[in-house]
């Protein structure tokens, strides 16, 4: 179900592919993420995504309340993994609230791991 807000002009329907891609560059953006992670059922293995697939590292569901977000990334090697956690928490959320405008409900970062 995507997202909606609506105001007096209408409505602004946003799609979670959107929302997913808006992530995925946000915390390729922050300090200490190498990328984002893809899982492949089969086999189990992660890979490292290129940067016009990382919408797939993300899992976007939305609420009435909010919007809820999956991250799986992947971390560079001596980094404390808390510290690129908070960074990442905190730059998805303000990105998403202020140019989306849509409440971020809970955030969950899934570190699937660790790269030189």
């Amino acid at each position: 179900m995507p997202a909606s807000i609506d105001n007096d002009l209408g409505k602004i329907t946003m799609s979670d592919l959107s929302i997913a891609s808006l992530v995925g560059l946000s915390a390729c953006e922050c300090y200490g993420v190498v990328g984002m992670a893809s899982t492949k059922a089969t086999d189990g293995l992660f890979e490292l995504l290129r940067r016009e697939n990382l919408a797939r590292g993300v899992k976007v569901s939305t609420e009435d309340n909010g919007v809820l977000i999956d991250l799986y990334i992947i971390v560079e090697y001596g980094i404390s993994i808390n510290a690129v956690c908070t960074s990442v928490l905190d730059t998805i959320k303000y990105k998403v609230e202020s140019q989306m405008g849509i409440p971020v409900e809970k955030i969950h970062v899934h570190v699937q791991g660790v790269r030189v």
